[in-house]
């Protein structure tokens, strides 16, 4: 009798053990997905409805492997809702490490170095995963979540940006601004010596002008030492872009003479000075010239019309390089 149990026993615990082994190769074997694709565990979810998903799309033929390593190891049953990104040959043992970590896939938003404020707030409504919450609010609505903040352009750092699905569109901004305020400061305490600025926020300033009249990076501090040496001599700054952030929507893509002798608080050619806020979002790049201009006593420049700059001590030398490469006369 006794050899009868052990016998009993004995052959329960091969089974048991073989019965192991096969849900172990069955979780550790690739699930039938056949490209790469996002899944949404939805908030509320459990184990069991993570399986029921798996066996709607196919994943597996069978559950009672997978309940039994749930039973096994319920450590590993507590998935966590969020978007994940899923990829062909990923087993069910990768998937779970993914949904019990959180490790949710992480969406990208794009903004460049010379955009508006305007033109974020397009951009955000324009991305299909993030949740809106700024859509017909004005900067006036908003304003209070970003403290010591005035008007909104130039305060937000351009660069790419990573989030999970739904994240509100003010988390972004908030991110983007904090950014900002650190990058700022880092040029800030790097700054020369005797720059006409009473304070960052006047470097912020110059850094968006920078930013908007070269997209050649190795010009930027010669551009910038151009609008300093101006500031010394108290001549006015007399830019472009300055004029066409001022007119706003009635700029029609043409500045006309008419435009420049309009006197907007923006119109460097009627006012003294910097305008009264930056005119874009500059880069790290043109924030660092603006802080630290070439050493040179340009103060006049024009485009050459491939995107980079003739520069100028004197107004004779600009006004013949005006005429070679805006007039086109030799």
């Amino acid at each position: 009798m006794l050899r009868w149990f052990l016998g009993l026993f004995i052959i329960a615990v091969l089974a048991t053990v073989g019965l192991y082994f096969k849900v172990e190769q069955t979780v550790e074997q690739p699930l039938n997905i056949k490209q790469i694709q996002l899944f949404t565990l939805k908030k509320g979810s459990s184990y069991h409805s993570l399986l029921k998903h798996a066996m709607q799309q196919q994943w597996i033929d069978s559950t009672w492997p997978y309940k039994l390593y749930g039973k096994v190891n319920p450590q590993l049953t507590q998935v966590k809702a969020g978007t994940y990104q899923i990829k062909p040959n990923l087993t069910f043992a990768q998937l779970l490490a993914l949904l019990v970590t959180g490790q949710e896939h992480q969406f990208k938003i794009t903004f460049v170095e010379g955009s508006t404020f305007k033109e974020w707030l397009k951009i955000l409504v324009q991305h299909p995963n993030i949740q809106q919450t700024l859509q017909n609010k004005s900067w006036e609505q908003i304003q209070h979540q970003f403290p010591g903040a005035i008007h909104p352009e130039g305060l937000f750092f351009p660069d790419t940006y990573t989030f999970s699905q739904g994240t509100r569109d003010v988390v972004i901004l908030k991110q983007a601004y904090s950014r900002m305020q650190k990058e700022l400061e880092d040029s800030w305490q790097r700054r020369a010596q005797g720059l006409p600025y009473d304070n960052a926020y006047q470097a912020l300033i110059m850094a968006s002008i920078i930013e908007k009249e070269t997209a050649v990076i190795a010009e930027q501090p010669l551009i910038s030492a151009v609008f300093v040496n101006r500031l010394r001599k108290r001549m006015r700054l007399q830019t472009d872009p300055t004029i066409i952030y001022g007119l706003q929507e009635r700029y029609t893509g043409d500045i006309t003479y008419a435009n420049i002798r309009e006197k907007t608080a923006y119109n460097t050619y009627q006012i003294n000075g910097l305008p009264p806020t930056p005119i874009a979002m500059p880069g790290k790049t043109a924030l660092d010239a603006s802080v630290n201009p070439a050493d040179s006593e340009y103060l006049y420049f024009v485009s050459k019309g491939n995107g980079e700059h003739i520069f100028s001590t004197n107004l004779a030398d600009h006004n013949r390089a005006v005429d070679k490469y805006q007039r086109g006369k030799p």
